[in-house]
C-alpha cells in the first residue's frame, strides 16, 4: 500500500469514527458524502473499513476468540477503548483497559485528538478481525454480486481486495485462508487486489484464468472470448488445455491487454494511460479510436436498455472517435448526426441509424 492509498485508508478510518459519535451532525452527513463522491479510491477504502468492522462484530458472536461484552460500542471509544497486545507469534487478541474517570485526568482530550485516536484504534481492529477471520476459519461462504443494465457497482471484498462491476454483470467469490477465487459469470469487472503472496487472486472466466498478487486489472467475457487490461503491476493468463495439451502462460504487464478467442492469445502492449481509456467505463465513459459503428454501437448497447441499431451496412461501415457517456443513448445519436453522415429514427423502444 503506497503513501496515498495509506492516507485514504486513515481519512476514512476518521469518517466511520465520526459518523458513529454523538455529535454527529447534518453537516458533517453532507461533508461526508462530499469526500466520498470525491474519488472511487474514497469509496472503496470507506466501504472496506465498514465491511471489516461489521466483519469484527460478526467474527464475536460466532465466538472468534472474543469474550462476549468486549467489544466497544461503535462511538463510544472513551468509554470502552481496548489495548492491543501480541498473544502468541501467529496471532493477538484484545485486552480491555481500564480507564480513568474524568476526575482523575488532567485534562479531557480535544474531540479532535480523541477522534484521530478513534480512526487509529479503528484501522487496528479491523485489521485484527481480517487476521482471525482467515486463521479461526478455512472457508467463506461463497457470495454473488450482480449488475443490471445501466448500473455499476462497488464491492469492498474480505480480503482487503475492492472489485467494480460494470454494467449487466455478474461475479461468484469465494475466499478462504487458501486461496481467493472469483468466477466472472458475464459483463465486466475491475479488480483492485490486495497484495498477499501465499493467496494469489485468481479469476475464472470461462477456459480462461487470470492470476494475481497485487494488482489492477479488468477482466471482460463476452461468450467464451475474454478480454483482459492491466493498470498496475502484472497478471498471468492461463488458458484450460486443449486437445489434451497444456496451453503457454502469457505474463501482461501493466499497460497491456490481451484478447483470448478460440484461435488464441492476442496480447497489445501499451501504456498506463491506454489502459485507464480502456477502464473510463468505471467514470461513466466508453472511449473510440477510430471504432466501426457497428462496434461502437454493440459497446453502447451494453449501458443501455433502449438499444442502438445498425439500418444498413454503409452505417456499420462509417468509423467514430472520440469519449462518449454511455448512460444516454439519446444524446450519443444526436452527435452522430452532427459528426458522421448518419440518419436516426427515433422509434419508442430503439433507435435506428441508417447512412445518408
Amino acid at each position: 500500500m503506497n503513501a496515498d492509498s495509506r492516507q485514504i485508508e486513515h481519512d476514512a478510518a476518521e469518517w466511520l469514527a465520526r459518523r458513529d459519535a454523538d455529535d454527529w451532525s447534518p453537516a458533517d452527513t453532507a461533508a461526508l458524502d462530499a469526500w466520498l463522491s470525491a474519488a472511487t479510491a474514497h469509496r472503496v477504502a470507506f466501504l472496506r473499513l465498514e465491511a471489516a468492522w461489521n466483519e469484527f462484530g460478526r467474527l464475536k458472536a460466532l465466538g472468534a476468540g472474543v469474550p462476549a461484552g468486549e467489544l466497544p460500542h461503535r462511538g463510544r471509544w472513551s468509554q470502552a477503548p481496548f489495548g492491543l497486545q501480541p498473544a502468541t507469534a501467529h496471532e493477538a487478541e484484545l485486552v480491555p483497559v481500564r480507564v480513568r474517570s474524568r476526575r482523575a485526568s488532567a485534562r479531557r482530550p480535544a474531540p479532535r485528538r480523541g477522534r484521530a485516536f478513534a480512526a487509529a484504534l479503528l484501522v487496528a481492529l479491523v485489521s485484527i478481525a481480517a487476521l482471525w477471520g482467515w486463521q479461526r476459519f478455512d472457508h467463506v461462504t461463497p457470495a454473488a454480486y450482480r449488475t443490471t443494465v445501466g448500473s455499476l457497482r462497488e464491492i469492498a471484498l474480505a480480503d482487503g481486495s475492492a472489485a467494480t462491476l460494470s454494467s449487466d454483470s455478474a461475479i461468484d467469490v469465494a475466499l478462504s485462508r487458501r486461496g481467493r477465487n472469483v468466477d466472472l459469470r458475464r459483463g465486466e469487472a475491475y479488480f483492485d487486489v490486495a497484495k498477499d503472496a501465499s493467496r494469489p487472486f485468481a479469476v475464472q472466466a470461462g477456459s480462461r484464468r487470470i492470476v494475481a498478487v497485487g494488482t489492477r486489472f479488468s477482466v471482460r467475457r463476452d461468450g467464451e472470448d475474454v478480454r483482459v487490461v492491466v493498470s498496475e503491476g502484472t497478471v498471468r493468463l492461463e488458458s484450460d488445455p486443449g486437445d489434451g495439451r497444456s496451453q503457454p502462460v502469457t505474463l501482461l504487464p501493466a499497460g497491456s491487454s490481451a484478447v483470448a478467442t478460440a484461435g488464441g492469445v492476442l496480447v497489445r502492449a501499451g501504456s498506463i494511460a491506454d489502459a485507464e481509456r480502456a477502464l473510463d467505463w468505471r467514470r461513466g465513459f466508453v472511449v473510440f479510436l477510430d471504432t466501426p459503428l457497428a462496434v461502437a454501437v454493440a459497446e453502447f448497447n451494453r449501458y443501455n436498455t433502449r438499444p442502438l441499431v445498425i439500418g444498413d451496412a454503409g452505417a456499420a461501415q462509417l468509423r467514430i472517435g472520440g469519449s462518449f457517456r454511455w448512460s444516454n443513448a439519446e444524446v450519443f445519436a444526436n452527435l452522430l448526426e452532427q459528426a458522421v453522415p448518419v440518419r436516426a429514427v427515433r422509434e419508442a423502444d430503439r433507435i435506428v441509424l441508417y447512412s445518408r
